[in-house]
């Protein structure tokens, strides 16, 4: 169940990233994509990656407990 956690908690980070990338305009792959240069999208690439760093810690504090 952990290692579920923690790779839930890396994919939403690496997401989050992503999405910060491409709501810049840093990463534009596909040139096709909505998400490019919208501002909104670095805000919810940022929440995204913020759940994830949560996620992560409160697995890894489970794992000290139990």
């Amino acid at each position: 169940m952990r290692t579920i956690g923690y790779v839930i908690g890396l994919l939403m980070i690496v997401f989050g990233l992503i999405w910060i990338g491409q709501g810049s305009g840093y990463f534009s792959y596909p040139a096709s994509s909505f998400m490019i240069a919208q501002k909104i999208w670095m805000l919810w690439g940022a929440m995204l990656a913020a759940a994830g760093i949560v996620v992560m810690v409160s697995i890894s504090r489970l794992r000290r407990r139990g």
